[in-house]
């Protein structure tokens, strides 16, 4: 198999006439995976996380309305439907006739409308920190809620990285890409506030063929672990994977094991 270094860049534009930017990485001539972003981040999310599957995997991301160097109208129509017809199109644009899903938080329930509404260009699914939305999902509560809405920006900043990463996490001097983007204006952050608690596949989660690997972190404040179990319950043909201690970042935090945890799941299916 062919290694082609450096990302590629290309955009698409949709149907209603977004131009979404949109990321490969890894062998052109490798089994396409599909990399899903958390809430009010561009696909700089992914840095250096994309690097433990692009020796074996044609990794693709794209930045979702509102972050990046996408270009959208801002709407209050947005809605994780949306930005799953979003990835189809990008899927199709790349020439991927389908791709194994790996989406993280919101992009967990992104991943999840696009098992449903396009369930033939998903191969195996892996959603990570992430809930079913509606009733079925027990959100965080508001303490949570008040310390990410703080004024200060350095205080929310603080609150965040400490919902995301465990104290050990900070000795290592490590950056985290996982804090949103910057360049978002404050009507794109309410809209993907919305687009996320807007989300609610409840009903529809038995619908999802596809095999599925559920992980989570156990001391995850942001969205409680029991969702994982949920969605087990719901999602046929799934398992779920628990990390013990980890946060809401806990994928980020210990990169090495969960993304071997995922590399393994999908090549078991191939």
């Amino acid at each position: 198999m062919s290694r082609t270094v450096g990302l590629r860049h290309s955009t698409v534009e949709t149907t209603d006439g977004a131009v979404l930017a949109v990321r490969e990485g890894g062998p052109a001539d490798g089994p396409a995976l599909l990399l899903l972003s958390g809430q009010a981040n561009s696909h700089d999310w992914w840095t250096g996380l994309r690097d433990h599957f692009e020796q074996r995997f044609h990794t693709i991301t794209f930045d979702y309305r509102g972050t990046g160097t996408t270009r959208a109208p801002e709407s209050p129509d947005w809605s994780t439907a949306l930005f799953a017809a979003d990835a189809a199109q990008v899927l199709e644009s790349v020439g991927a006739d389908y791709a194994h899903v790996y989406g993280t938080s919101m992009g967990g329930r992104v991943a999840q409308m696009l098992a449903i509404n396009h369930p033939a260009v998903v191969d195996q699914l892996v959603l990570a920190c992430t809930t079913p939305g509606g009733t079925l999902a027990v959100e965080r509560d508001n303490s949570v809620r008040r310390a990410l809405a703080q004024h200060d920006s350095h205080a929310r900043t603080h609150a965040l990285l400490d919902f995301m990463y465990t104290p050990a996490w900070f000795a290592t001097g490590r950056r985290s890409h996982l804090l949103g983007d910057p360049d978002m204006s404050s009507r794109a952050q309410l809209l993907h506030l919305k687009v996320s608690g807007g989300h609610d596949a409840g009903d529809r989660l038995c619908e999802i063929r596809s095999q599925t690997l559920i992980l989570h972190g156990s001391d995850d404040l942001m969205a409680p672990v029991v969702n994982a179990h949920s969605l087990g319950d719901a999602i046929r043909d799934s398992r779920v994977e628990v990390t013990t201690g980890g946060r809401h970042g806990f994928f980020d935090e210990f990169a090495d094991t969960v993304s071997a945890q995922v590399r393994q799941f999908l090549d078991d299916g191939l």
